[in-house]
C-alpha cells in the first residue's frame, strides 16, 4: 500500500538534517546539508535560513531546481532504513514577519542577530515530487500543492 504523505511527514519530524543538491556555477551538483530545526509538518514545503551573501543563495538564485534528500532510521539491529528525495522549487524571502513563523532559538547558534541578522534570508523549497524508500517498499508521490490533506497523487 502506497504511503500517504501524512505519513512521511511523521516521519521526516524524526530527520534534522537534509542535503540540499543545488546546480553549481559550473554546472555540476552542488550538495551541502541543512538543519529544518524541527521545522517539519510537512505539507510540501521545507524551510531553511541561510545568508543572502552565501554559495548557496547564489546557486539558488541562479537556478530554483533543487533535491532534497533525508535518509532516517538505520541500524544493525532490524531497524529498516527510509530515504526520502524531494524534487522542487525554491523561493527566496526576504520578510521579518516569515522569519518569525519559522524561526527557533536554536537558530540563534548560526545568526547571533535572529531575524535582524544583516542578510538573512528564508529558503523555501515547494516540493513538487516525492520519492521514498521504507525498507523495501518504495513510492512516488506528485505534490500538488493544494491543501495537506489532498497534496499528493501516489504514482507506481
Amino acid at each position: 500500500m502506497p504511503k500517504t504523505l501524512g505519513e512521511l511527514a511523521g516521519i521526516m519530524k524524526d530527520i534534522d538534517f537534509a542535503m540540499l543538491s543545488t546546480h553549481s556555477d559550473g554546472g555540476t551538483i552542488a550538495g551541502r546539508p541543512m538543519s529544518n530545526n524541527r521545522d517539519v509538518d510537512y505539507d510540501g514545503d521545507s524551510w531553511y535560513f541561510a545568508c543572502e551573501d552565501t554559495r548557496v543563495v547564489r546557486e539558488l538564485r541562479a537556478d530554483p531546481k533543487v533535491g532534497l534528500g533525508f535518509h532516517g532510521k538505520s541500524g544493525m539491529l532490524g531497524m529498516k532504513p527510509v530515504f526520502i528525495h524531494i524534487e522542487g522549487d525554491v523561493h527566496i524571502i526576504q520578510d521579518k514577519a516569515r522569519f518569525e513563523e519559522h524561526w527557533t532559538s536554536d537558530l540563534d547558534r548560526w545568526f547571533k542577530d535572529g531575524i535582524d541578522t544583516p542578510g538573512l534570508v528564508l529558503i523555501n523549497v515547494r516540493g513538487t515530487r516525492l520519492h521514498y524508500w521504507d525498507g523495501e517498499e518504495q513510492g512516488e508521490l506528485v505534490l500538488t500543492g493544494a491543501t495537506p490533506d489532498t497534496v499528493a497523487t501516489a504514482t507506481s
